[in-house]
């Protein structure tokens, strides 16, 4: 059994595979979401899901096109718990691994990672320029127009709610919520 980064020790090494201020503050926005999810599911390991969603992404800055593999190669020479790898590579399943979410926590990943990104674009939208005042309605009609946020898989999100057993609105909605939690913490 490896061992388990606390947030100090995910936040370096995070620092060390990324220096762009976007991936940065991506992975603080799903630890931040993780974070919450795991405040009503698993208080408990709550932390486990904070560094899981810091580093979700910690190999796409530098090895875009190996995501998901080249961090498990990462994590394992650092001595991490294979639960811990599992858990970050999940979120590429069916696009770079054949990991498939398997726990409560890993779904929550997979279903949340993109969506943060297409909820984020629609708040710099907003007059607001924030997720405080955010609508499910406004999700949701971005939501169907593909072009907006491209690069926030819709599939993948729709993936993510069948996982879990929830509607896409519940999972929208979840989602909302939870980034609105962090308003005044991190930079949405």
């Amino acid at each position: 059994m490896g061992s388990i980064p606390n947030m100090e020790e995910a936040q370096k090494l995070l620092e060390e595979y990324n220096k762009d201020p976007f991936h940065l503050k991506h992975a603080k926005i799903v630890s931040g979401v993780m974070g919450y999810f795991a405040s009503q599911y698993d208080p408990e390991n709550e932390e486990f899901w904070k560094v899981v969603g810091l580093l979700h992404d910690l190999d796409f800055e530098q090895f875009p096109e190996q995501h998901c593999i080249k961090e498990q190669e990462i994590l394992r020479e650092r001595g991490i718990d294979e639960k811990l790898i599992h858990a970050v590579a999940s979120h590429g399943y069916g696009l770079m691994v054949d990991i498939k979410p398997e726990l409560f926590m890993e779904k929550i990943l997979y279903a949340t990672d993109e969506l943060t990104g297409l909820i984020g674009a629609v708040a710099l939208m907003h007059p607001s320029k924030s997720v405080a005042d955010m609508q499910l309605k406004s999700v949701k009609k971005k939501f169907k127009t593909p072009a907006f946020a491209a690069g926030c898989s819709r599939d993948v999100i729709r993936k993510g709610a069948d996982m879990l057993g929830w509607s896409l609105d519940d999972l929208m909605s979840r989602t909302i919520d939870a980034m609105k939690s962090l308003v005044g913490t991190i930079e949405i």
